[in-house]
């Protein structure tokens, strides 16, 4: 039997690095899980995250059954949340951090940039992961919401206003850098959009084949021998949504 993985995040961000699992394991049985009704993680504090996070992933079991693996396809939970869930659950879970490393060993000038949400800048994870790996670097921090509104309605309505991500990358473009992560997943979906607007010689990193590396390096004992046949694919959604564009269950939580 193929593995069951979830892959969660608030919004539609974590298609970027669902993407990128499932053409790694597409035999696999996946659920999409978005707890918009907290949209946007980047606004909450890290009490209020923890609590939610806890309280979300704690009923999964009743409402999916059981699964072989939990990725938090999410910059700022996983870099608040991460081990506090993992002396919650039983099973596997991959989390998403800032590609600040690799970032870092392939820039050219040394000046990299880190675009994610506010509370994934402030995080002393990612200043750990820059003490780490990147302290030969000078690597400038731009926090954004924003951009997570923007990328959710590119995802959904397919529009996006070149002229409003202009305003909100204004430091981004004003900044000497030739690396930027993108290190929140809602961004790789406009990833196109941000390197026309800041520079096209810039090169944009994220995590989400390394993600899949990743969960391929854990599940590669599960995988069913099928690995031609697609799995089956759920989405669901802690509220509302009105679109047309994917099949979604509600689910209270």
């Amino acid at each position: 039997m193929s593995p069951h993985i979830v892959v969660f995040d608030s919004g539609v961000g974590g298609t970027s690095v669902l993407a990128h699992i499932q053409k790694a394991l597409p035999s696999a049985h996946y659920s999409y899980i978005m707890d918009n009704k907290f949209l946007p993680y980047g606004e909450l504090t890290k009490s209020a995250l923890n609590t939610r996070i806890v309280e979300v992933m704690t009923q999964l079991n009743i409402h999916l059954g059981c699964f072989d693996l939990l990725v938090i396809a999410c910059n700022t939970a996983s870099t608040h949340t991460l081990e506090l869930l993992r002396s919650k659950l039983d099973v596997p879970i991959v989390g998403v951090v800032p590609a600040i490393k690799p970032a870092a060993q392939t820039s050219t000038s040394k000046e990299i940039g880190v675009l994610a949400t506010p509370a994934t800048i402030s995080n002393e994870y990612t200043k750990r992961l820059i003490g780490d790996f990147a302290n030969h670097c000078d690597v400038r921090l731009f926090g954004s919401t924003e951009l997570v509104a923007i990328a959710e309605k590119y995802f959904w309505q397919g529009e996006l206003c070149l002229k409003q991500l202009s305003r909100a990358l204004a430091e981004v473009k004003l900044s000497n850098i030739d690396t930027l992560v993108l290190g929140c997943t809602h961004f790789p979906i406009i990833a196109p959009f941000i390197k026309q607007v800041i520079n096209s010689e810039c090169t944009l990193v994220d995590s989400g084949a390394a993600i899949a590396r990743r969960v391929k390096g854990i599940l590669g004992n599960e995988l069913s021998v099928d690995t031609i046949k697609k799995g089956p694919l759920q989405y669901y959604a802690t509220a509302p949504i009105e679109q047309s564009k994917l099949d979604i269950k509600q689910i209270d939580l």
